[in-house]
Formats: C-alpha cells, structure tokens, sequence
C-alpha cells in the first residue's frame, strides 16, 4: 500500500510518500503517485532557480 501523508500548519506543509502499489495493476499506481511526486518536486526547484532571493529548495537523495 502507498501511504501519503500531508502536514498542514504554521505556514509549513509536509508531505511524506511511502509504500508501494504490491497489486495486479502492474505498478500504475505507484508509478502515477512517484511521477506527480517527482514532478512537483521538479517543479519546485524550477522556481526556487528562478527566483533565489525569494524561494529556497533543498532536495536531498537518502
């Protein structure tokens, strides 16, 4: 099972993905839930480059 978990508050938002799909659907699941993970974090750091005095993006690989 893919666990999503989103943290509201204080002017801070989280978000933690775990998990993965383990069903007769061939990875679709998980592979649509990393692709719109991925690409928001993509996106982030897009506009954290064009607007460095504004935005800071800090992704790390673990």
């Amino acid at each position: 099972m893919i666990q999503i978990r989103a943290r509201l508050g204080d002017g801070r938002t989280s978000i933690e993905v775990t998990g993965h799909e383990e069903h007769e659907e061939g990875g679709r699941v998980c592979a649509a839930v990393s692709a719109i993970t991925q690409t928001a974090l993509l996106g982030l750091q897009m506009i954290a480059e064009q607007y460095p005095d504004l935005v800071s993006a800090e992704i790390t690989l673990e």
